[in-house]
């Protein structure tokens, strides 16, 4: 139920069992949804933002968002936030755009903690309003229900997507709030064959704050499925299985900042799992690995068999180094893995009704560039300042007025090297496209995969700076406009580290 209609539903379950989100799934080749983003102080606990579903049976947080290729998806969004935390956040000022009020949302008006937007992170939408334009949709608290109305490219690929807010300047706040839900374009079956008929479970992974001005997580820092991992405070919250039973898991690292290396460890010793798929895309060759490293915003999905009766299992964070000025992503246990013969497991995906997915192919390389990430310290008592520019230029922070860093055109395949020029971990990604990963440190991976979001690992500060190289590829005519690129690490993309680039038609 919810705390009164200005609040958020009840997010703790009384079992302290994990299920599935509610879902939400097309019909006809259309879902037409509706949200109202909603915020909820909850006395000495973190702030709430919510997205919240009226069901038939109730009000329903963040469901499940599912669509074929092809769909329309028209989501109405209503805005009423109105809880803004006492001073201001710690971002860098100058997202205002007051002197256009009354504007309309898609004008590029007032970005308030009280106002929003929405992305669909790893889709490839066109970035337009009403679509998936982040730069100047600023949708009002007071403001009337705004309608999203897009279509899924023929050419998406299966697997886990999330929607955000991505309002620049205050983007950390609301997803620290929760408000983020995942979107799962389905067909994965028809690529990877091995998933089928599996119990799928969707599990995302998200951080709470207790102090909303100083992005230092609060005791709740992670949950899953909103059910708080905070061992040994509290007892960590359960995932039942079928002893030995296969199941296919879709994980998404909803968290504002926190890396995850994840692991499953049955009577202490770590499990293979088997990789499907990557931000949203299947893998090349399904493979089996002991930990998977994701940073913020990205995805995987794999197929787990469950720990044998009476065995001693956990879904874990081991733990993982985000350099020498990072923040701590210590070890801790995400959930208990309970074995049991009669548990309730979740149902398969349903299938898919679009042709097999096809990759796309690796083009020739028309442009070569080269950026790097970058902080400096505003005085003893000022924010960091975070930069992404482009090589052979000073840094400076991203002017939401400015002109783009990169312009190009529809049917370009870029080459891009990135380099950390920081004594932390950053994560590099790029709306409306996906990129090849191709090398770290100038080694080439052997096998490169599509992703959306990747690590770029910490300068140790003392040798070379550490570098990523991407293949970006510019040939969809739908994603024509300007987009950004930024760190998702999502306090440092408000405070900066965030540029853009222009894709014009051919």
């Amino acid at each position: 139920m919810l705390a009164q209609t200005t609040g958020c539903p009840i997010r703790l379950a009384v079992d302290g069992i994990i299920r599935n989100p509610a879902g939400l799934s097309s019909a006809n080749g259309v879902l037409h949804v509706a949200f109202t983003l909603r915020s909820q102080k909850m006395h000495e606990l973190a702030l709430h933002e919510c997205y919240v579903y009226q069901s038939a049976s109730g009000p329903v947080e963040s469901p499940t968002v599912r669509l074929n290729p092809g769909d329309r998806l028209e989501l109405v969004l209503t805005n009423r936030l109105t809880y803004v935390p006492p001073g201001p956040p710690n971002v860098v000022a100058g997202h205002n755009h007051e002197e256009k009020t009354p504007p309309g949302a898609c004008s590029g008006g007032s970005m308030a903690a009280t106002s929003t937007n929405l992305h669909f992170h790893g889709l490839g939408i066109p970035p337009k309003c009403h679509q998936d334009d982040v730069l100047a949709t600023s949708i009002a608290n007071t403001a009337a229900p705004f309608e999203y109305r897009l279509e899924v490219p023929l050419n998406a690929s299966p697997g886990l997507y999330w929607y955000h807010p991505h309002l620049h300047g205050f983007s950390t706040l609301q997803v620290n709030g929760g408000a983020a839900g995942a979107l799962i374009i389905s067909g994965m079956e028809k690529v990877k064959p091995e998933v089928a008929g599996l119990p799928e479970r969707v599990l995302i992974i998200r951080q709470e704050f207790k102090d909303a001005n100083s992005w230092l997580p609060g005791p709740n820092s992670l949950t899953v499925n909103f059910q708080p991992a905070i061992y040994p405070r509290r007892r960590s919250p359960v995932i039942q299985m079928k002893p030995g039973a296969k199941e296919f898991w879709r994980i998404a690292n909803a968290a504002s900042q926190a890396f995850l290396a994840l692991q499953l460890l049955y009577d202490g010793v770590p499990q293979n799992v088997t990789l499907i798929a990557l931000d949203g895309v299947p893998v090349r060759r399904s493979v089996q690995l002991s930990k998977i490293e994701l940073p913020p915003a990205g995805r995987a999905e794999f197929i787990v068999t469950g720990p044998a009766d009476g065995q001693a299992a956990s879904f874990r964070q081991a733990g993982f180094n985000t350099g020498w000025i990072g923040p701590l992503n210590p070890p801790r246990e995400l959930a208990r893995i309970v074995a049991i013969s009669d548990a309730a497991v979740p149902p398969a995906a349903p299938p898919g009704t679009a042709p097999p997915y096809k990759r796309p192919a690796d083009g020739r390389v028309t442009t070569r560039r080269r950026f790097y990430f970058a902080e400096a310290a505003n005085g003893t008592n000022g924010p960091t300042r975070f930069f992404l520019v482009a090589e052979g230029t000073p840094p400076t922070i991203f002017d939401p007025a400015g002109a783009p860093a990169v312009i190009t055109k529809v049917g370009a395949v870029e080459d891009w090297t990135i380099a950390n020029h920081a004594g932390e971990v950053h994560t590099f990604h790029i709306h409306q496209i996906h990129f090849l990963f191709l090398e770290v440190n100038g080694m080439k991976l052997p096998s490169p995969e599509w992703r959306d979001t990747v690590i770029l690992p910490a300068w140790d500060g003392a040798g070379p700076y550490p570098t990523v190289k991407l293949r970006l590829d510019f040939r969809d005519p739908s994603i024509a406009g300007v987009f950004p690129f930024h760190c998702h690490i999502l306090d440092h993309e408000d405070a900066g580290m965030m540029a853009t680039v222009q894709v014009n038609p051919k």
